[in-house]
């Protein structure tokens, strides 16, 4: 081509503008005076824009720590090492099985982590959000004592739960459990005494039991107890206890409103009306009351915490009252009950606390007193105490949010008097208290202080008062108030026929409150079957949580045979012997693949090491390898072995499916002898390994056949000639055109084909030179196979290749299906059942389960129209609708800009709007797709170059709220793309400008799901040509 003359270099650096903010090689070490840094470093600051103190008046959003985004989630998730014998889980008192909630996470699948917890913890949400985790299952975490720390438990665990919950599905029973077949004794009458954590749970298990006459009485015309009463909405709100006991209801408990213990019942009334067990779940009413503040209430300016809270709930929870569009049973005459808490239909308001406040005590209630003060307008707040900071009660989630709230702290302060000004009081007096040798505290009275005040919340803690005592009876209590109940069943000691849970004795947690009914429910179950004759398991067998999501017929007709469900075990570590395999399919396995055997004449002997971890994932260490590498060889057990293990497990295991993994060299006589050997041991199949990548091929075997079509041909002839089963050709990728070798397979009349073996490579080399791994002292290696997610791209491609090559042809995927997402994606492009390995080797065989669940949740939600904006199980991404287009940051002055946002959009909120209380209706699926309908469904969209639209334009679109002002949107589009994206210098939001090509570079990079996005083009794509290929003039900056 002729050379062009331009008005100037083509590879001028033009954009200057754009390009001001774009990292540079710096050729100087940095200068700037310590002022110019002081005086622009509070444009920047991002950790002080939080809204405290008088700024929170009428804010009841989320201020919770642990609260975690789906971002957040996934990256916490991934830190979780799911260790064997867990001691987190050993630490929760409802005994979930954290690792696998967390696993579930992990391979995002929301439905799988939400049914782990729900199935220990009825209340798994509420306990996400409250539970004192750094006490419980956080404080046991083995990465406590690791640099990043111990995992957030109750985020995660708030998280999944959550967005269950938005996935509007009802609780079931056990799809097993038939009710008709159940005795009469399952039609005994159960009462449960007041609606909270306790009495949830209690009646939760025994419904799902089977009892059918389930009925909790409680007092107010709400449900949750002191969950709805005293925790604030900003930690708890209502409508995630109406869900839970939405889900209680859906199993057909029963709940009676405005039945006040010791006015309307009594736990002997109960019993003489013909409930053949009563358990009681009932808080501690009566607040404990200094003797300095006897006589003085709510006019003078003090509160109790049993007085301030359930005000305060009542004025900030929508829901709470059906008068106010909430789902109690409340109807339009309210209970004695509710209305001393105000909630009879006449919108019921925050208290006035306008001036300094005192909170009285140092438990996790007084720092809800604390911050709720804030938000009735409290100008200032003091936590008093008499211990020190370190003997706090509180847990430090519950402090460190007051403090940040900018609570002022006073250890070592003992209520001295009060003093009254005009009948109201003014300030406390405090004696000053020591902490002596003995770790006991005790009043100095030559030390005391005077802290003007204009109200007192005393948060001391509560009791049982005279008249509830008269209706527990004939339950006894201890001398220290509490149910005198065996701890171990929490079945009264003196009164067989009642139970008690909770607050009532000693355990003050939900979480605590929560197991406590869950204890109880197997005593009640025990307890009414012996009334009746029967006898019961002595190991406790409580039923799981179930919805109709577990009603999902998962399993699918491959090549003839009928397989459970489409995951099984690749030939490969998992299937070393046959135990392994056994075990695996009580876990739920579908199917699984022996390890590779020989003839005699061929047996192998490994090198070690030979199973390393790659570094695709990066320095990651420990569990969710991205890769592995592995010079393993075939089986080191005789055929004669593993025709027997055949046997057996398809003796034991009928509905799973077994197939036995051959190989030979290229010679006909070994290829039919073993394949008749395999035949003959009842296998459902054979896979013919024709791809094993290292070691074998020298011998003549595995990747040595299988590169070449010719001899794949030849081969597949051969053991068709010699059985009648039906037979796979496992494929290598080491080639240049894997469809070439299936069609081979397919000629030479393989039933399928299995795609792919593992993908041939070098790990990598250490400092010294020397591979990993390296054998002996000579520290040699050899080129190995590379399994894990990988190679997921290359196996996906290889399966939608053959399959739009082979249409309908029967094929087993492999390579980097980690989960039931990534499984999904293996059926879409055309593969009928996948074989797992590297996330057995990452896990164990108990992430099965997550994989069913997930599976079964994907292929639900894909029936319900109502749900079509989600993507599998994530839900939307939703920003603030007060912050909608501001392209405000969250930093320096612009924080400052949306506090002032806030405070005037909280101020003129209604707390109790209906609309801020969404109702939980379960839509029903039009028509659940089957795992078939999932097979081959996105070939027709995977095709030639040639045939995609380069009419059809997109361009990207960032949403200045999710952002985070990183810029890497920036950076990778100026040095890697179209420098079409502006990054102000004030703001640190990326603008997309007119240049953007669509390239989806800047998406692929930011760090924020949902960010960015890519739209249709709205105005014509002109390609920037550099050079006008007619005129010869210089076209655009790129």
């Amino acid at each position: 081509m002729a050379h062009i003359k331009v008005a100037h270099d083509v590879s001028e650096v033009h954009d200057i503008e754009i390009l001001a903010l774009n990292p540079k090689v710096q050729p100087y070490a940095s200068f700037r005076p310590t002022a110019v840094t002081s005086a622009d470093k509070p444009h920047w600051k991002q950790n002080a824009g939080d809204l405290t103190d008088c700024g929170l008046k009428k804010d009841f959003s989320d201020i919770k720590h642990t609260t975690l985004t789906e971002r957040g989630a996934l990256a916490e998730a991934g830190r979780c090492l799911k260790c064997a014998d867990a001691p987190c889980q050993k630490s929760c008192p409802t005994q979930l099985d954290i690792k696998s909630f967390i696993g579930a996470i992990a391979n995002k699948n929301y439905y799988g982590a939400a049914r782990a917890i729900f199935s220990d913890n009825p209340l798994g949400l509420t306990c996400g959000m409250v539970c004192p985790t750094s006490d419980l299952c956080v404080g046991g975490c083995n990465l406590t004592h690791s640099e990043e720390g111990a995992i957030n438990i109750g985020g995660l665990q708030q998280f999944a739960t959550e967005v269950f919950k938005k996935m509007g599905v009802p609780q079931i029973r056990d799809p097993s459990l038939k009710l008709e077949d159940l005795p009469e004794s399952y039609k005994a009458r159960i009462a449960l005494v007041g609606c909270g954590p306790a009495s949830i749970s209690c009646a939760t298990f025994l419904a799902r039991m089977g009892y059918t006459d389930v009925t909790i009485f409680e007092k107010f015309d709400f449900h949750g107890g002191l969950s709805s009463q005293e925790i604030p909405q900003f930690r708890l709100p209502y409508d995630v206890v109406d869900f839970e006991v939405k889900m209680m209801k859906d199993l057909g408990v029963k709940v009676e409103y405005g039945k006040e213990l010791g006015k309307d019942i009594t736990v002997d009334s109960l019993h003489k009306s013909g409930y053949e067990a009563v358990f009681v779940g009932v808080g501690m009413p009566s607040p404990k009351i200094d003797k300095v503040f006897q006589g003085l209430g709510i006019e003078q300016g003090f509160y109790t915490s049993k007085d301030f809270l359930p005000k305060v709930s009542a004025a900030s929870k929508p829901g709470l009252c059906a008068c106010k569009g909430g789902s109690g049973g409340c109807g339009s005459t309210p209970s004695a009950a509710s209305k001393e808490l105000a909630i009879d239909g006449t919108n019921p308001s925050l208290p006035n606390l306008a001036g300094r406040v005192i909170v009285l005590g140092a438990g996790d209630t007084a720092f809800d007193c604390a911050t709720s003060a804030f938000r009735c307008g409290a100008t200032r707040v003091y936590v008093a105490f008499r211990r020190g900071i370190t003997d706090m009660r509180a847990v430090p989630e519950e402090a460190d949010l007051a403090k940040e709230e900018r609570c002022e702290f006073m250890p070592f302060m003992l209520p001295k008097q009060v003093i009254l000004r005009d009948g109201r009081i003014c300030a406390v007096e405090f004696y000053k208290t020591e902490k002596g040798d003995d770790g006991q505290y005790r009043i100095d009275e030559d030390q005391f202080v005077r802290i003007k005040a204009d109200y007192v919340i005393s948060a001391f803690g509560s009791e049982v008062n005279s008249a509830i005592r008269a209706a527990l009876q004939p339950l006894s209590l201890t001398a220290g108030g509490q149910a005198d109940v065996d701890m171990l069943t929490m079945q009264s000691k003196t009164s067989p026929f009642v139970f008690a849970g909770g607050d009532l004795v000693g355990n003050g947690t939900t979480v605590e409150a929560t197991n406590d009914g869950k204890t109880a429910s197997w005593a009640i179950h025990r307890y009414l079957q012996s009334l009746h004759g029967l006898t019961t398991s002595s190991v406790p067998q409580l039923p799981q949580f179930f919805t109709p999501i577990d009603l999902v017929d998962i399993s699918v007709e491959f090549a003839g045979m009928k397989f459970p469900n489409p995951f099984g075990l690749a030939s490969a570590t998992p299937c070393t012997s046959a135990s392994m395999i056994r075990r695996s399919f009580e876990a739920g396995w579908g199917f699984a693949v022996t390890k590779t055997f020989s003839l005699d004449k061929d047996l192998v002997t490994n090198v070690s090491p030979r199973i390393v971890r790659g570094q695709t994932s990066g320095p990651k260490f420990g569990p969710g390898q991205g890769s592995f590498l592995n010079i393993e060889l075939i089986s080191e057990k005789t055929s004669a072995y593993w025709c027997r293990a055949v046997y057996e497990l398809k003796r034991d295991f009928p509905q799973q499916i077994v197939i036995a993994s051959i190989m030979c060299g290229f010679n006909k006589e070994d290829w039919t002898e073993l394949a008749k050997m395999a035949e003959a041991s009842g296998a459902d199949a054979l896979e013919l390994n024709l791809s094993c990548p290292h070691g074998m091929g020298e011998r003549g075997m595995g990747l040595a056949c299988g590169q070449n079509p010719e001899l794949v041909l030849n081969i597949c002839q051969w053991v068709r000639a010699a059985i009648k089963l039906p037979f796979f050709a496992k494929l290598t990728p080491n080639v240049t055109e894997v469809r070439e070798i299936a069609k081979a397979a397919h000629q030479g009349g393989a039933t399928g084909v299995t795609a792919i073996n593992t993908v041939s490579g070098l790990m990598g080399l250490r400092g010294d030179s020397t591979a990993w791994p390296s054998v002996g002292s000579e520290m040699r290696t050899t080129y190995g196979g590379m399994s894990g997610n990988a190679v997921r791209p290359m196996a996906l491609r290889a399966v939608s290749s053959i399959a739009r090559a082979l249409p309908g042809y029967p094929i087993m995927a492999t390579g980097g299906a980690d989960s039931a997402d990534a499984t999904v994606q293996f059926l879409q492009c055309g593969a009928g059942v996948v074989q797992i390995c590297s996330s057995v080797q990452n896990q164990d065989f108990t992430v099965i389960q997550d994989y069913i669940t997930g599976l079964k949740a994907y292929l639900y939600l894909q029936g319900r129209a109502d749900l079509k904006g989600w993507d599998g199980q994530s839900p939307p991404t939703t920003v603030p609708a007060i912050y909608k287009d501001l392209k405000l940051p969250k930093f320096g002055p612009f924080q400052q800009q949306r506090n002032k946002i806030k405070i005037e959009a909280n101020l003129a909120s209604d707390l109790l709007d209906p609309k801020l209380h969404p109702a939980h209706n379960a839509p029903t699926p039009v028509s659940v797709p089957t795992v078939a309908d999932q097979i081959g469904r996105a070939v027709p969209r995977i095709g030639e170059y040639n045939k995609l639209n380069n009419k059809e334009q997109v361009v990207a679109l960032v949403n200045s709220e999710l952002c985070i002002n990183c810029g890497k949107c920036y950076m990778t589009c100026n040095d890697s793309g179209y420098q079409a994206i502006s990054f102000d210098k004030e703001t640190h939001i990326p603008t997309i400008t007119d240049d953007c090509t669509g390239c989806t570079l800047c998406a692929s990079v930011c760090p924020v799901i949902d960010c960015i996005t890519m739209v249709p083009r709205q105005i014509p794509y002109i390609p920037q040509r550099g050079i006008d290929p007619v005129t010869g003039a210089l076209q655009g900056a790129h």
